[in-house]
């Protein structure tokens, strides 16, 4: 029911290509005048955090949606920052709350990123990723639905790339949004847990922190884990 009824709003929001193509436009005027990537950095969010988990304490619920739609937001139009706002989401959140939260707003950002692509960016796609474009379209013949799993898995194409070039490819919209939501789980969880580690960073010494060290150790090891994981799964593949 719930697929259902997102396919039918993206379906609306094709059909009204104007309208969209007009709130796009003030998004990213916005997003210029307003210098929104200034704020999305980490020393900023360091200097501001006590003061953002006292206000998250009073008021949970909403800093929680907000955060979770300016974190689509973010996604869907690849504005620099959703690695700062993943760490900042375990550093306010907490684990649990955090990777739920990052998880299904950066993929159904994603998912947007995909359908702008598609139904408005595809020359300039085209032209910017051509190299990509051709690559990716050769894995998804090969490997389908895995190719995407394994460039969520281990993110050699950047993010945005990603959502881009597949909005031009024949991937379609549901699979595409379930493959990107386990995909990019684990990954999602390694940079929450690291930022709820950090933070409980108030001194130096806190650096020796054990939790802390496991966080950067899984930061550092989680692209060889993953690369070691998909080789398994694709060797399972072959022999099944």
């Amino acid at each position: 029911m719930l697929v259902q009824a997102f396919s039918f709003v993206i379906e609306y929001v094709v059909m009204k290509k104007s309208v969209l193509a007009a709130l796009l436009l003030i998004i990213i005027i916005s997003i210029v005048v307003f210098d929104v990537t200034g704020y999305l950095t980490l020393s900023y969010f360091q200097s501001i955090r006590m003061d953002l988990v006292s206000a998250v304490e009073s008021a949970p619920w909403t800093f929680r949606a907000g955060f979770f739609l300016v974190y689509i937001v973010v996604a869907a139009f690849s504005i620099p920052g959703a690695t700062v706002m993943t760490l900042a989401a375990g550093a306010l959140f907490g684990f649990k709350w955090g990777l739920f939260l990052v998880s299904f707003a950066s993929s159904i950002g994603a998912t947007f990123a995909f359908v702008i692509a598609r139904f408005f960016l595809g020359d300039w796609i085209q032209k910017r990723f051509a190299d990509q474009l051709i690559r990716v379209n050769e894995g998804i013949e090969r490997e389908g639905n895995y190719y995407l799993f394994g460039l969520r898995m281990v993110p050699l194409v950047p993010f945005f790339a990603v959502n881009s070039v597949m909005g031009l490819t024949r991937m379609r919209l549901i699979p595409f949004y379930v493959v990107s939501q386990i995909g990019m789980l684990a990954g999602t969880g390694v940079y929450v847990f690291a930022g709820s580690s950090i933070g409980n960073l108030i001194s130096v010494a806190d650096v020796l922190n054990p939790g802390l060290i496991t966080a950067f150790a899984l930061v550092g090891l989680f692209p060889f884990g993953a690369r070691k994981f998909l080789d398994w799964l694709g060797a399972k593949r072959m022999s099944g």
